[in-house]
Order: structure tokens, then sequence, then C-alpha cells
């Protein structure tokens, strides 16, 4: 028989065994997801990660780590979480829209804050999709938009004055106030002393201006040398100088987009990167589109947008092309000289635009898109576009302005374009034209020399060379190269 104190001994109900477990924490899955985000590339040392180096990667991967997407086991391990970026970026370059991919633990909700909490202001982060198991960003991503801020004085090699950052006429040869430094056309100029013109018209500063016809025009008093540098520099000449500031527009506009269009197709870029052979399958390109259509005002510079759309690219490679367009809207080579640079058995120096004003613009999954869009949503960035603009204005264009400005990076850069750096580049174009059975013709830049190195590999030849022309023979042309 039961009694009272049996009764009082009852099995536990499972309701009450479940309340009276401790409580355990969650276990999260870790999610396949494609990360969005944009980057101000100053002082980094590129996008890979790289030991011992400042990498947009590293500092992304503690970030990750430090919110809990990463485990403590899987740090500094990037195949354990199957890492994988868009696209590379070069020491200095920035990104308006860089994707990477891997498995993460996106929960407990508000990695994207986290995230922004962990990295420093000119890192941004503006969100993840959730991506198939099979997602890899760099296999998936079919085209690379990247975009490049040239300044537009850059490209008044004989339209134009360039001072610094400052921009003038486009009727008059293009002058760089200094000591004294050789131009396109070989004249010294020399502020304060006098200025010596395409017609040999010595000018002097301060008592004589030159006019939009290269003549000289008095202004009926002296006016101070720093006055009037003041105004070069501020690029305020219109009316004071009588010349006119020089603009992206008509002809200019038109030459230089017929430029960048000969880049347009399936090419070997082996001169316009670094590393890579003219035999290596590697340097065959296909560019979808190169156009510089838009102009953008910054901080008092107006610069001219030059975005180009292509599969892939080398290792500076849109630098060079760039440093190379630019090379032939200032007149130092022409512009037949870009069908020759892109032929395999040609090996010629290629200038390279300075990094600061390439940023990547925007990566597609168009092919992805087609197939996943409907279950897993659309990767591209629609979604964060007021977002990325803003981000893109504050930090990247303000960044590229400000350098122009502190630095003068392309002013700089611009005195080294000139045809005592670069005059092998008409020997080649000249070389050519010739019809030379079985010959390759070889030029390049000594940096240890002032010399040209030529190297010619003729059947039967008999090459001679000077310090101011170049011969070469063989059984079925003769051509002689006056290095002008």
């Amino acid at each position: 028989m039961e009694t009272a104190a049996d009764s009082n001994h009852e099995e536990p109900s499972s309701k009450k065994l479940k309340q009276s477990q401790p409580h355990k924490t969650p276990k999260y899955k870790r999610r396949k997801i494609a990360l969005f985000f944009s980057y101000c590339g100053a002082g980094y040392q590129g996008m890979q990660k790289n030991i011992g180096a400042k990498t947009i990667e590293a500092d992304l991967e503690l970030a990750l780590y430090l919110s809990g997407a990463i485990p403590e086991q899987d740090k500094d391990h990037p195949k354990r979480f199957d890492w994988s970026r868009s696209a590379r970026t070069d020491k200095g370059v920035s990104a308006v829209c860089q994707v990477v991919s891997g498995s993460f633990y996106v929960d407990p909700p508000g990695l994207v804050d986290r995230l922004n909490q962990r990295l420093c202001s000119q890192f941004r982060v503006f969100g993840f999709k959730r991506v198939t198991p099979s997602f890899s960003a760099q296999r998936f991503c079919d085209r690379r938009r990247y975009v490049y801020l040239l300044p537009v004085f850059a490209l008044g090699g004989n339209c134009g004055v360039a001072v610094g950052s400052g921009i003038l006429s486009n009727n008059v040869s293009v002058f760089t106030v200094g000591s004294g430094i050789l131009s396109n056309n070989e004249s010294v100029l020399t502020v304060g002393s006098g200025i010596l013109s395409n017609n040999k018209n010595v000018l002097t500063v301060g008592s004589s201006i030159l006019s939009n016809d290269v003549s000289v025009m008095s202004n009926g008093s002296n006016v101070d040398d720093n006055a009037v540098l003041k105004l070069v520099e501020e690029g305020n000449v219109e009316g004071e100088c009588g010349v006119e500031r020089f603009s992206y527009c008509g002809e200019v506009k038109e030459r230089f987009n017929r430029i960048l269009k000969c880049y347009e197709g399936t090419h070997n870029f082996h001169n316009f990167t670094t590393r890579i052979k003219a035999e290596d399958p590697s340097s065959q390109r296909f560019i979808v589109s190169f156009c510089a259509n838009e102009t953008v005002i910054v901080d008092d510079i107006e610069f001219v947008k030059c975005e180009v759309v292509g599969q892939s690219f080398m290792l500076h490679q849109i630098r060079k092309l760039i440093g190379f367009a630019v090379l032939v809207m200032r007149n130092i080579a022409p512009e037949s000289l870009i069908e020759i640079a892109l032929r395999k058995d040609i090996n010629i120096t290629v200038p390279t635009a300075p990094e600061v004003g390439l940023y990547l613009d925007e990566c597609f999954f168009t092919s992805y898109n087609k197939k996943w869009k409907e279950i897993h949503g659309e990767l591209s960035m629609k979604d964060y576009e007021r977002e990325a603009e803003e981000f893109k204005i504050k930090h990247i264009y303000s960044h590229i302005a400000s350098t122009e400005h502190k630095e003068k990076v392309v002013g700089l850069w611009l005195q080294s374009l000139n045809h005592e750096n670069y005059r092998e580049l008409s020997a080649v174009a000249s070389c050519r034209t010739a019809n030379l059975e079985n010959s390759e013709v070889q030029i390049t830049n000594n940096d240890d020399s002032s010399e040209l190195e030529i190297a010619a590999n003729l059947k039967s030849p008999e090459v001679e060379v000077t310090a101011d022309r170049m011969m070469l023979k063989s059984s079925t042309a003769e051509v002689e190269v006056v290095l002008e």
C-alpha cells in the first residue's frame, strides 16, 4: 500500500527536467557568404596578405576574428574558411566595391556593425549575401571595372601649361616652371630670366607675357614674377595673361577616347606589365571597353574618369595603359606605336602612371546571377550604392585630390615624359615601318646610363649604332633611324 511519504517522492516530469537544465550557448553554423566593402588604399601595401606588411586582407581577417566570424583555430589559415577575393589591388590603390567570399559565423546578428567598429575609418563594410557552397569570389567574377582619375592638365601635351597642379592654355606648348626643364619640343624654359618659345622668341617674365599666338604681348607695366607664378598655380590666368584654361572637350576628348579604344579586344599585353614574357599565355587579356567620357572636379582640380572593363588584369597593367595613352596624347610617341606595342615580337619601355588615381569601381557576377539570382538574390552593389558613393567622395576622391595638391604626384611624373627619356619609342615605330624579313628589333632604356641599348637580331645583319642614329642593314632592306 502506498503511504503518504511515498507520495511525496513522485518522478519529475519531462517539462520540469528541461527547466532545471543549465543554459547552453547556442551553436551557430558557418555560412558561405560574399562580403561587400570599400577602402582607401593610402598606407596599405596592397590587397593580398603579405607577412610583415600592412595589407587590406590582414586587417579584414583580424576584424573577422575579433567579431567572432573566424574561430581561434582557423585564424591565419584562410584555406580552412575557403577565403577568396574577386580582385587584387596594388599598393596605394583603392576600391569602391571589393568582394571576398568564405565560410564564416555570421550569427548572432550585427556582424557588419561589429566589423566596422574594429576597422579604421578608411575601411567600410557594407553588408554580405548568402551564396552557394561552391561559390568563389575569384572564379565567379566575370568582369572587373577600374577607374583612373587623371588630371585634365596631363593630356595637354602641346596644348597646356602644367605647373604643379595648375592648368593653362590650349594654344601654347607645355611649360614647367622651374630652373629650366626640357619640354616636349626640347626647348629650355626658364622663368625669371626669359622663356625660349617654339619660334625662339625670348620672353622676359615681368615685362612681357606669352599670348595665345605665341607672340610677345606687353602689359604696359612691370609684373612681379611671384605674382605671375601665383596666378599660374591657381589656374586663374584667363584675362590676366591672355591665356585660356585647358578643357577636356571636342577634339581632345575625341582623340583620347580613340587612343583608349585601341586597347579593346584580346591582345598580348606583355609590354604593359612586369615579370611576364610575351610567350606566357597569361599575357593574353581581353578588355571589354575603355573610355573617358566624364570629368569630375575635386578640390579645384578637374579629373577625367578613365573607365576600363575587362575580364582580369595583370600587375600594373592599367597604370601602364594610362601612362602610354598620356605619352601619345602629349605627342611624345605616335599613335601608330600603340598597335606595335601590342605585338608579341616587340619589347618596349612603357611609362607607369602613379597609383594614387586608380581604384576598383565594381566587380560583376553576371553568370552566377543568371543561375542563382532567384534563390540566393543578386550579387551586386545595388543595395549599397548610396553608401558606396558617399564613401568614394569622402575618402577616395578627397585622397586623390589632396595628394596631388600636396605632393604634385602627376605633375612630377609628367616631367619624366619627354623625348629624351622615351626617344627609343620613335625609333621602334620607324623600324617597324620597314619590311625586315625574319628580323626582330628590341630597344630598351637603360636606367644606369643615358645611352640607348639597342639589340638587333637580324639574318646576316650589319648594325651600326651611333649617339644620334641607328643603321640596320639586311639582305632585304636598309633602315636608318635618326634619333632626334
